[in-house]
């Protein structure tokens, strides 16, 4: 019985190592990365006074019936500082802006 023992333990043995190889170990775990980058719209930059903003700036501090007549409303806008107007940004265009209870230029900028 001692025997049919040792040969059940030795053929046990042998089956476990029968030779073989070992399976190969598993890589490390990838590093993640990041997803591409996208591409956030900028903000439109205007072109250095191309509304003729320079020019313009001799109407601030004058009355807004002083303003050359007549205002071509496709490359300048005349409104309040209250007023309500579009919020469309066009870099050719002067926007010029008076104090509505004064009639006052107060500034001038593109846009």
């Amino acid at each position: 019985m001692k025997r049919f023992v040792l040969g059940a333990v030795a053929l046990f043995l042998a089956s476990c190592s029968s030779g073989a190889p070992a399976p190969a170990p598993m890589p490390p775990p990838a590093t993640p990365t990041a997803p591409s980058a996208i591409a956030l719209p900028t903000a439109p930059v205007a072109e250095k006074d191309q509304c003729g903003l320079k020019d313009a700036q001799a109407f601030v501090g004058k009355n807004r019936t002083d303003l050359p007549a007549p205002v071509d409303p496709s490359r300048w806008r005349v409104a309040c500082t209250t007023c309500p107007v579009t919020m469309d940004y066009r870099p050719d265009r002067l926007n010029i802006l008076f104090n509505p209870d004064t009639g006052v230029v107060q500034q001038v900028k593109c846009g």
